[in-house]
C-alpha cells in the first residue's frame, strides 16, 4: 500500500532520534497490547499481513501522531471488529469515548507471473508500480536496478495473504542496491540489500 506508513528514504524527518538502551515497554497497557496481538496471531483470528496492513491503513494524521504500541492496539481492534469478534460501539463503551479504527481495505490480488527462479548474480528491476493493496516493496527502490544476491525459502505472498487471496508462496531474493542509484546526489557511496518478492521483480536481459 503507498501511503504515510512508507517513510523509508523520505527526507524531511530530520534525523532518526533514539535512546541507548531504552526500555521495549514504557506504559502497563503497552503489555497487554502487544500480548493480545500476539495471541490472536498464534490463535490464527489474523495473520501478520493482515496485523501489517490494518496499520498501514491507519488515517495518516492518527499515524504520524501515535506511538509503537497505539499502532499496534489500533491494528489489532480494527481486525477484531472486521472480523467480528467486537464491535466499535462496545469498544468505545469500554474506553468510555472514541476508539479510532483503521480505513476499510483495498483489495488484495494473487501472484503477478510465474516462478521466476532468479539467480545470484542476475540483474533485475524493481518493478515501478503504486498499489491499494498491502505491498512489501518500498517505494524507494521502485524502478531501480540492483543484482541478486541470494534466495530466501518460500513465504507467504504479502499482497494476497493480507486479504485472504488464494496465491503461491514465493521466495525473497536478497538484492543488492548501489545508494547513488537510489539517492542520486543524496548518498554516501554505499552497497544496500534489501529483501524482495519474486513478484516485484523483472530480470534484466
Amino acid at each position: 500500500m503507498d501511503g504515510i506508513h512508507d517513510l523509508g528514504g523520505r527526507e524531511g524527518f530530520g534525523a532518526v532520534s533514539y535512546k541507548k538502551d531504552a526500555s521495549i515497554f514504557h506504559e502497563d497497557w503497552e503489555i497487554k497490547a502487544n500480548a493480545l496481538y500476539s495471541l490472536a496471531v498464534k490463535s490464527g483470528i489474523f495473520n501478520m499481513d493482515e496485523y501489517r496492513h490494518a496499520i498501514e491503513r491507519m488515517e495518516p494524521r492518527h499515524y504520524l501522531s501515535a506511538s509503537y504500541y497505539e499502532r499496534s492496539l489500533t491494528s489489532l481492534a480494527t481486525l477484531c471488529v472486521e472480523k467480528g469478534l467486537i464491535s466499535q460501539n462496545e469498544l468505545e463503551q469500554l474506553a468510555n469515548g472514541y476508539f479510532p479504527l483503521s480505513l476499510p481495505s483495498a483489495m488484495g490480488r494473487t501472484n503477478r507471473t510465474a516462478p521466476f527462479n532468479f539467480k545470484p548474480g542476475d540483474r533485475v528491476r524493481v518493478i515501478n508500480e503504486h498499489v491499494s493493496c498491502h505491498v512489501r516493496m518500498p517505494s524507494y527502490i521502485r524502478g531501480k536496478q540492483g543484482i541478486v544476491i541470494r534466495a530466501t525459502p518460500a513465504y507467504p505472498y504479502p499482497d494476497a495473504h493480507a486479504h485472504g487471496v488464494s496465491a503461491r508462496d514465493e521466495p525473497t531474493y536478497d538484492v543488492e542496491f548501489i545508494s547513488s542509484d537510489l539517492w542520486p546526489e543524496g548518498a554516501e557511496e554505499a552497497k544496500i540489500n534489501v529483501g524482495v518478492f519474486e513478484s516485484y521483480l523483472e530480470i534484466i536481459k
